[in-house]
């Protein structure tokens, strides 16, 4: 990509689109494509035509999607596959017919087996079972990355698929209910400060694993990987036949629910008692994505969960007024 290349960042107001364009404004692209969900619904193939007709975007990243933590998945579910699917495949079809150079498929780190070897290589897609409480969210993203590899095998696009771990940062989703498990324990941790509540209590165990990456890391990953040298892109893109264009995006870092709990009290100054309710889903055991594809090119991730949950709780208390 050059300074003046045309660039739509798909999902641009999501955390994950909005710190792909802090990292793009960073370095100086400003010719960037950005609609809102009400400017441009990507689930209707209509608009999403008319609009790549219009604006030709020569890159792409996609990170619209409907998203959520374990309890919007499990009772979301028809959106969750009906919505996640229509977005990438208007996306894709499109960019592959106004001729992107260059589209970023962003999905998630649940497409791989419930009960994959740990850490998770990109080999081990469709190895096993998936989790259930996502399998809906799961299969779209799969679809993505199958679709990635149809259209660069039959027409020659040049897409890949970024399967990033569980990220946090900067315009996360605090909903009491439907947010991933960091930004929803900041949110009850913080309540519970105020409160002066003298417990909290938490879903599941505490013992499942989870890795955990900052969104502004992410995105440097992802500009990173978009401005590779065409022999570096196509060591991602990979064997046309036997791999498909898929890379894990990971910090390489993990904790435990609980650890994570206790580091996000550390943060907030909450020192009341953990409760874990057991009688609740612990979701997936571990998942720790092995990233020496992503590092063999030159990247690893350098914000500390320490350092990341204090910007992200002065990003919390921001949102409140």
């Amino acid at each position: 990509m050059n300074k003046n290349s045309k660039i739509y960042i798909a999902g641009h107001a999501g955390m994950v689109g909005s710190a792909i364009v802090r990292k793009l404004g960073e370095l100086g692209y400003h010719n960037l494509l950005l609609k809102t969900h009400k400017e441009l619904d990507l689930t209707d193939k209509t608009a999403t035509r008319a609009f790549f007709e219009k604006h030709q975007p020569e890159f792409v990243f996609l990170a619209a999607a409907k998203v959520g933590g374990i309890l919007a998945n499990d009772t979301y579910r028809a959106e969750f596959i009906h919505d996640n699917l229509a977005i990438q495949t208007n996306v894709i079809h499109e960019s592959y017919r106004v001729g992107v150079e260059r589209l970023m498929f962003l999905g998630s780190s649940c497409i791989y087996p419930r009960d994959c070897p740990q850490p998770i290589k990109e080999e081990y897609l469709l190895t096993g079972a998936l989790e259930l409480t996502n399998r809906p969210y799961a299969v779209a993203k799969i679809a993505g990355i199958e679709m990635c590899w149809s259209y660069n095998r039959q027409y020659g696009t040049k897409s890949i698929a970024v399967m990033p771990t569980n990220m946090y940062g900067l315009g996360d989703n605090y909903h009491p209910q439907n947010s991933h498990v960091l930004p929803a324990l900041i949110r009850r941790v913080h309540q519970a400060k105020i409160d002066n509540s003298p417990t909290i209590e938490i879903w599941g165990s505490g013992k499942p694993l989870r890795e955990f990456l900052y969104a502004d890391d992410m995105a440097e990953a992802c500009v990173y990987m978009m401005n590779l040298s065409p022999n570096e892109y196509e060591k991602i893109i990979g064997d046309e036949l036997n791999e498909p264009p898929l890379i894990n995006l990971g910090s390489g870092w993990e904790y435990s629910i609980k650890e994570l709990a206790q580091a996000i009290c550390k943060t907030i100054g909450y020192e009341g008692e953990l409760i874990f309710d057991t009688s609740k889903p612990d979701g997936t055991p571990r998942k720790l994505l092995d990233c020496s594809r992503l590092s063999r090119i030159g990247w690893r991730a350098r914000t500390t969960l320490d350092e990341g949950l204090k910007i992200t709780y002065m990003d919390f208390n921001k949102s409140l007024y």
